[in-house]
């Protein structure tokens, strides 16, 4: 099978003015187009033929070595879309021909006391997708059927691709702030997660906020068109305060940001996997003072996508995707770090 493995990191010199690493040039052409041999599903686990992979900024960190895979070559992509095309041994919940889809969970243990309460995500022995074990920018790869999800008819294969993600992430930190109907949501960073996030916001009665990178017109031109009750630039005062934030980008000052114009009692929620560089210091009673909340976002456990999927469906998001080939891997992680992609970026795997 064809696929786009990274063979080695590429550690970055972090720039001392924080907002600039993430211009920091990506290595020239990082992933390598390889033939692989086909996998064989074992037991209770599926062989997927790939169809689409989304492109998530957890590849720019693996990349780039601040989340290091535990071995090289690795095929990276967790944002997997296909149809089933063998059975191990032991299946039973899906069949041969079934559309489903992967996300970044690719298993846990499933016996210690967070995976029996449903939060594999906080497993010592969680697996990400595309990290741990190969991924989707690929032509086929397996997985356990516990981990596969069926993917609602309404969505096409380059649609759904974002939402095992950016949309399955967007929810956890969604439900993980506490927003209710009628209050004011601030999303800070609006790619492929916030553009879905704010849509099930919106549904539920929420004002939102938007906060950007200084000219970044074509992103707070799409958070507009999604029903932003205001768009500003990160560092800018709303005109009201926020009763919860969510922070989505890959740098540390838009957490102060949030807190600052964050109301009393108000919660501010980290969805990242490693930043940048680090959050500027906190003067407590300028930024945390009035009971004010900062909780990070850790993985996505299984009952995440579970949940969302049909909910994504009901509501009708429609996921702005940039398509690109599966050769054409390296060219849409350069536009994503460049912050040039409009929505969210999808590999077609042929």
């Amino acid at each position: 099978m064809k696929a786009m493995v990274l063979k080695e990191f590429c550690e970055i010199k972090i720039n001392e003015e924080p907002q600039k690493n993430i211009d920091l040039p990506l290595k020239d052409k990082p992933l390598e187009m390889v033939e692989l041999p086909d996998p064989v599903p074992g037991s209770r686990e599926v062989l997927v033929k790939i169809s689409a992979c989304g492109v998530c900024h957890t590849e720019l960190d693996e990349i780039e070595g601040r989340l290091i895979p535990p071995k090289f070559p690795v095929v990276l992509g967790h944002e997997v879309v296909g149809t089933i095309e063998a059975l191990g041994p032991g299946v039973t919940r899906l069949k041969k021909g079934d559309r489903v889809g992967i996300a970044w969970i690719y298993s846990s243990c499933g016996k210690c006391k967070f995976c029996l309460r449903g939060d594999e995500n906080l497993c010592d022995q969680f697996h990400g997708t595309g990290l741990d074990a190969n991924g989707g920018y690929a032509q086929h790869m397996i997985i356990s059927e516990d981990f596969a999800y069926p993917i609602p008819e309404i969505f096409s294969d380059s649609q759904a691709a974002p939402l095992l993600c950016a949309g399955v992430i967007g929810y956890r930190a969604l439900r993980l702030s506490g927003i209710k109907s009628g209050q004011i949501l601030g999303l800070y960073g609006f790619g492929a997660s916030a553009h879905i996030a704010i849509q099930v916001a919106k549904h539920r009665g929420c004002k939102v906020f938007v906060f950007t990178r200084e000219g970044q017109s074509h992103h707070q031109n799409l958070a507009k068109k999604l029903g932003a009750d205001w768009v500003g630039a990160t560092g800018n005062t709303p005109p009201e305060k926020l009763d919860a934030a969510i922070d989505f980008t890959p740098v540390g000052e838009p957490v102060r940001e949030a807190l600052r114009v964050l109301e009393r009692g108000g919660r501010v929620v980290i969805n990242a996997i490693r930043k940048i560089n680090s959050i500027p210091e906190l003067e407590y009673a300028k930024y945390v003072w009035y009971e004010k909340e900062l909780k990070s976002v850790a993985n996505v456990a299984r009952q995440d996508a579970i949940e969302f999927l049909p909910l994504a469906a009901e509501i009708g998001i429609t996921p702005e995707v940039q398509e690109f080939e599966l050769e054409q891997a390296n060219q849409a992680l350069v536009l994503l770090k460049q912050g040039r992609i409009q929505g969210a970026a999808v590999l077609r795997i042929p």
